[in-house]
């Protein structure tokens, strides 16, 4: 990698430490193949535990406990699924947030590859020559800087589904489309 490059990272990096959504945006995505590994881990070691100690499976044992008037406020079972279904419900959302990045904005689909080979594909690229040799079928004559600027337009444009716009964001669109009548208010 030449100097310029590392420089032009060290920027990129230095843009996220200053913006706070797209700060949390990329902790959440940089996160989200630990968070699917082991919700798929928790998930499987709770299914087994089950299928060791009741001789059943999860929902068959639920079904009993329900049909049975069983309350299970308070037990370790109860803050298992409870942590299973909160993780579930954040991916969830992420999910969501990206499927409706990838239909509806003016560039979801090339942002789409972008966030799924740098962050979301199952198994993580060894380093950006091979993010970007993927993204080849989807996004033409791509180069690094071209993937380190869609990567990070693809972010922001991430954060404004998750997070909203802020309120600074909507002055700035507004004090372009009407000018004269934010300034009189001064």
């Amino acid at each position: 990698m030449k100097d310029n490059d590392k420089i032009k990272l060290q920027n990129v990096d230095q843009e996220i430490v200053e913006d706070p959504l797209f700060h949390d945006t990329w902790k959440l995505l940089k996160k989200y193949r630990d968070v699917v590994w082991s919700l798929e881990l928790s998930v499987q070691q709770v299914r087994n535990s089950f299928q060791i100690e009741f001789g059943s499976s999860i929902e068959d044992f639920l079904d009993s406990i329900y049909l049975a008037g069983a309350d299970l406020s308070g037990s370790s079972l109860e803050h298992h699924a409870k942590c299973i279904e909160r993780s579930h419900r954040m991916l969830k959302l992420m999910e969501t947030a990206i499927d409706l990045l990838r239909s509806k904005h003016k560039y979801g689909e090339s942002y789409y590859w972008v966030l799924y080979y740098t962050f979301l594909s199952p198994q993580q690229l060894r380093n950006v020559e091979e993010i970007i040799e993927k993204l080849q079928p989807h996004i033409r004559n791509i180069s690094f800087r071209t993937y380190y600027r869609k990567r990070q337009e693809a972010i922001e444009a991430l954060s404004s589904v998750l997070w909203g716009y802020t309120s600074k964001d909507c002055m700035d669109v507004l004090e372009k489309f009407f000018p004269d009548s934010l300034d009189s208010s001064k």
